[in-house]
């Protein structure tokens, strides 16, 4: 009797560590978000900066990880930050977009919590209120594959963000008033390269990254400018493509790539040239004026030698430049043989055999609303709620918030009204559907899906037709959550709506976002179950007029 006492009581110990080991890590960050002088372009600005930092810490993190990240807000105005690329399965509700949450307010913290479930890749976080991405406040967030999952290239010897993108010197209040005022922010004051612009033969800059001769190293870039597309390139240095926002992809090798607002992607460099210092050139894209560029130096370790002046060439611009930019997209594939993270290993493979549900065509337009400018889709140009939508929804007070669907699945034929108003888009959970982006306008678009990644099926010159489809990668479309829709021309995407929760499909160049080219999809699960989404957090702040009312039954497993 006491041995088998013993036995029970061990089996027991032993149940209950290999519960508590099965929970994946959690990873735990404090943050304080202040405002602090930057000058990106050589001008002072008050900027937004994370622990004194621009960029800011990197969420240094494996798939599945949990991570809880306490924010407090140190700025005189409301704050959210989202998790750009991070799909927050089953969790609207740490999503940070206005839509979602009530912004962190000043003199306060709030802690967000959320796991990077089957995923890989290279991402980033933002604030999200008013003109805020204008001031900085962005930074890394790299997940790994876990230490059993192969990889589809060696360890690096280093890993290196880069963040890229364009700047204004007018800072960011003042970009906001000329925006309230319905004008536009206009063209960019310059290029930066992790907050710093350098020009080439300038005496003082110090070298952003240190590469040893015969190593390999992996740079991860991404845009987080307001507006303009960019090309990368490094000196001497071919660059393999390995990954893009999660995925692994065929690894090709180029001289140069284009990096539209939003995107991530990364590259393999080896240090196999003369050791000295080397430009990597970031330059702009598709402006109407002269060229915006900066560069950074990569200096090899014991090396002798300034960086060459002579430069790599840049793209070309104009059609002939749309048209190198289009064919460099297709040329970007998925890899088939490669391990990863993934919701649905099996049917991930085999997008390209399910059948359409439903499709979305978007049409984006700019126009004057009352003598200011706007921006719509399908002529419905967003506006945010003191409510979140999500906080309306869970609280059963739609209808005092805001009306379902006032966007048609199509662009009107009839009418080029726009209507200034909540733009949410009623979508059926778990169908598999197709996103159409027309884009008649002549300047490049650059699109965010929050909640899901979707298969990049299809970037082609002119307007969409279902005709279109016969042209569709239906094999090895890279899954992403982001796409460029280049001048008068189409983008399509395919996605399966198996995330419930209100998910927010944005522009990511920031004037349009801001003044309305975005809209949310409401993808509720009919079961009101915690197998298809989580409750409200009980750390969730509530405001508009939910704060007064009693908190609704919650989801039962």
């Amino acid at each position: 009797m006491e041995r088998t006492s013993i036995t029970i009581v061990s089996l027991l110990v032993c149940l209950t560590f290999v519960l508590v080991k099965a929970e994946d890590p959690y990873l735990r960050f404090e943050w304080n978000v202040t405002y602090g002088t930057i000058a990106p372009l050589g001008v002072p600005l008050q900027g937004i900066l994370i622990n004194g930092q621009l960029p800011g810490p990197r969420i240094n993190c494996t798939s599945n990880n949990n991570i809880v990240v306490n924010v407090f807000n140190h700025l005189d105005e409301p704050l959210l930050l989202t998790w750009n690329g991070v799909q927050q399965r089953k969790n609207s509700w740490q999503d940070g977009t206005p839509g979602t949450m009530c912004p962190i307010m000043p003199g306060t913290n709030f802690t967000y919590r959320f796991q990077v479930k089957d995923q890989i890749g290279s991402f980033f976080y933002f604030p999200t209120t008013d003109l805020h991405r204008a001031a900085g406040g962005f930074g890394a967030i790299n997940v790994h594959s876990r230490a059993l999952i192969p990889v589809p290239f060696d360890n690096p010897a280093d890993d290196y963000s880069v963040f890229v993108g364009d700047w204004y010197n007018k800072g960011y209040k003042s970009l906001k008033k000329i925006l309230d005022g319905g004008r536009t922010i206009g063209r960019p004051d310059g290029i930066h390269i992790n907050g710093k612009s350098v020009k080439v033969g300038d005496k003082v800059a110090e070298p952003l990254y240190k590469m040893e001769a015969g190593k390999t190293y992996r740079y991860r870039f991404c845009n987080v400018g307001m507006r303009t597309s960019v090309n990368v390139r490094i000196q001497g240095h071919p660059m393999k493509l390995v990954e893009i926002e999660g995925s692994h992809t065929v690894q090709n090798v180029y001289e140069s790539l284009d990096l539209h607002v939003g995107q991530c992607l990364s590259v393999l460099v080896t240090a196999d040239q003369e050791p000295k210092d080397y430009y990597m050139i970031v330059s702009s894209r598709f402006l109407k004026q002269a060229e915006l560029s900066s560069v950074s130096i990569i200096r090899y370790t014991n090396g002798k030698g300034p960086a060459s002046s002579d430069l790599p060439a840049p793209p070309p611009e104009n059609t002939q430049g749309i048209a190198w930019s289009m064919n460099q997209f297709r040329s970007f594939r998925w890899n088939l043989t490669a391990s990863a993270a993934r919701p649905n290993p099996q049917g991930s493979y085999h997008y390209g055999q399910i059948n359409i549900t439903r499709t979305f065509k978007i049409v984006n337009s700019r126009s004057e609303v009352d003598g200011k400018l706007r921006y719509a889709l399908n002529g419905i140009s967003h506006t945010d709620s003191e409510t979140p939508f999500k906080l309306a929804e869970y609280f059963g007070a739609t209808d005092k918030v805001f009306k379902y669907d006032l966007m048609g699945d199509e662009p009107s034929t009839s009418s080029d009204k726009v209507t200034v108003a909540s733009n949410i888009k009623n979508a059926t959970f778990r169908n598999f559907v197709e996103i159409i982006f027309e884009n008649h306008e002549k300047t490049i678009q650059s699109y965010h899906l929050d909640g899901y990644s979707f298969f990049a099926v299809g970037v082609e010159p002119g307007n969409w037709t279902p005709e279109k489809r016969k042209n569709y990668n239906l094999v090895d479309a890279i899954s992403r959550h982001s796409i460029q829709v280049y001048p008068n021309s189409w983008a399509a995407v395919m996605t399966t709506l198996d995330n419930a929760g209100l998910w927010s499909l944005r522009s990511e160049m920031w004037e349009r976002f801001y003044l309305g080219q975005q809209l949310y999809f409401s993808v509720l699960s009919p079961a009101r179950s915690l197998r298809d989404e989580y409750n409200l957090p009980d750390n969730h702040p509530l405001c508009g007029i939910v704060k007064s009312m009693p908190m609704p039954s919650p989801y039962k497993a």
